[in-house]
């Protein structure tokens, strides 16, 4: 089915409530020239014209003009801080591919459709991932944010606010996954040239999700180290969108590992089509850099002979812990001298490389108002075991006797990061049917408590993409399980995330009931306020689904 080219022509004006005369930008807006306007007597208003040209009628909303068939909208964009005093805001994830690696927005109709139906669910915004494989993809400082930006404004027009993931690690299982996101080709250049910027396990297996933390400050990105290449994309990313930073881009979250999470990419199962619910997972520690950091701690103590590599009897991929020398209760190496040593030294460097990034984020962002987030991974599957096999492999030094989440929430508390984490939904009664030693309910506990304590804002996300009744009451428990108490505590929650199946009738009732209830009965919504004779309508769920289904959009 042909979509026509589509092109915006938006302009910005700013009023008082009590204003006639309203004080009008351009009406070319370009991102250089917008300014907010402050306004002394009453809370601003940012309204927003905005043209978007095709040949097609009126199935895309808006009036339609006589004369050339041009779409117009209309939105007014309430800017007052305390905008909803109740209640928890939900956001709802884009698909990974909303930008197609050409830097262009896919199947923008369909895109358009399902933004206004968010606004008419009351959803407070979009979470948009910004792939750098897509933006700096062919040549370094090299930077294409156009797809990013229509895709920015398309949100505006619908009244919705923006959470911007910064991703700097791959999306799929490998280059060849037509699916996937790479890595920028220049940096993987650079990983074929020198292969130890990637992670490794004992086994030599290299993993090219996330260039290796080992080489952190390293010059080894033609000139540049890895952070310095992060923070370059952070200060040009902000840059380019400062006009909506704090008003339409509210948060911002930055990658710092495999699934954008701070980890090490212990887990393999995804390639290998294996059960995830039982791996143990892999140190990440043979690339020639971490091995120099681990043998410099090791000689620090006196310990040469500690600084070889990782820990031997950690076992295979799926094991039962207790038949490893390492990870067993009783006796296992992980509670000896040498365990704790190489547990200390892994898992420090993680929090590391955390503290790097956030040192630089906040510096970069400061002043913007945008509330700056990074994300956890949720790694339940051992965590009734006293020593979390699962959790430590992936840099989380979190025992029966060892509170491994602690240090990196004081790191989020120290930078004024919130945190964002998954398995919301997910209980134990049913998780325990499938592995006795999970509880993603008491990993949820304990990480909602730490951060409690550090009194950092939190992001819930579901892990599963199928929630049914149960999941969506599950999320309600676990969000008022963190927010609840006599000092409300800030909580938003990440639905993941948007494709065809969230606009079947009985998924969209589902879905649009569980923001109702999040929002504690005083939902926002959006005012689409239409221009000419065509009203935009609230039950768009079903014009998006039909699309779904003729451009097979997954």
């Amino acid at each position: 089915m042909a979509i026509s080219s589509q092109s915006f022509s938006p302009s910005f004006i700013l009023t008082r409530h009590d204003s006639t005369r309203p004080t009008r930008l351009p009406s070319r807006f370009t991102f250089t020239h917008f300014r907010k306007i402050q306004t002394r007597s009453a809370s601003p208003r940012f309204s927003v014209s905005s043209r978007l040209n095709s040949s097609k009628s009126s199935d895309a909303g808006g009036s339609i003009s006589p004369d050339n068939g041009d779409v117009t909208y209309e939105l007014h964009h309430d800017l007052s801080p305390q905008r909803r005093r109740r209640g928890s805001p939900v956001f709802v994830t884009l698909p990974v591919k909303s930008i197609g690696r050409e830097g262009k927005i896919w199947r923008p109709k369909a895109m358009m459709l399902s933004l206004k139906a968010m606004a008419a669910a009351g959803v407070e915004g979009v979470v948009v991932e910004i792939w750098w494989g897509v933006v700096e993809r062919n040549e370094p400082r090299v930077y294409d944010w156009r797809g990013y930006r229509e895709l920015v404004m398309m949100a505006c027009m619908c009244g919705l606010k923006v959470r911007a993931v910064l991703a700097f690690h791959q999306h799929g299982t490998d280059g060849d996954d037509l699916n996937g996101i790479p890595l920028p080709l220049w940096v993987l250049d650079e990983m074929q040239k020198d292969p130890d910027l990637a992670f490794s396990d004992r086994f030599g297996r290299r993993n090219t999700e996330y260039i290796s933390l080992g080489c952190d400050i390293l010059p080894v990105l033609r000139g540049r180290s890895p952070i310095q290449v992060y923070a370059d994309f952070m200060r040009d990313f902000r840059d380019t969108f400062r006009p909506f930073l704090g008003t339409i881009i509210t948060g911002v979250q930055i990658g710092m590992g495999p699934g954008g999470e701070l980890r090490y990419p212990s887990l393999s199962l995804q390639k290998l089509n294996l059960d995830w619910s039982r791996e143990l997972g892999e140190f990440q520690c043979y690339d020639k850099y971490m091995l120099a950091s681990l043998n410099a701690s090791a000689r620090n103590i006196g310990k040469r002979e500690w600084g070889n590599g990782g820990p031997s009897g950690a076992g295979s991929l799926i094991q039962n812990p207790e038949r490893t020398e390492f990870f067993r209760n009783e006796g296992g190496s992980w509670n000896m001298p040498y365990g704790k040593f190489f547990l200390e030294w892994y898992s420090d460097m993680l929090l590391l490389h955390g503290e790097r990034i956030c040192r630089e984020a906040e510096t970069i962002f400061r002043g913007t108002e945008v509330h700056i987030s990074a994300k956890l991974a949720a790694i339940h599957w051992h965590y009734v075991t006293q020593s979390h096999p699962s959790e430590v492999t992936a840099g989380y030094y979190n025992t029966f006797k060892r509170d491994g989440y602690l240090p990196i929430l004081r790191m989020f508390s120290k930078y004024g990061f919130s945190m964002c984490c998954s398995c919301f939904e997910m209980q134990d009664i049913v998780m325990k049917k499938i592995n006795p030693d999970c509880s993603p309910e008491g990993f949820l506990r304990q990480l909602l408590l730490d951060a409690r304590l550090c009194d950092i804002s939190l992001e819930g996300q579901n892990f599963s993409t199928d929630l049914d009744d149960d999941g969506f009451t599950q999320v309600l428990k676990m969000s008022k399980y963190y927010s609840d108490g006599i000092e409300r505590r800030p909580f938003s929650f990440n639905f993941v995330r948007m494709d065809k199946n969230m606009f079947e009738p009985r998924n969209w009732d589902r879905f649009t009931r569980f923001v109702r209830r999040m929002s504690d009965g005083n939902m926002f919504r959006a005012r689409l306020n239409s221009v000419g004779k065509l009203r935009l309508k609230t039950t768009v769920a079903a014009e998006v689904g039909l699309l779904y289904q003729l451009y097979q959009y997954s």
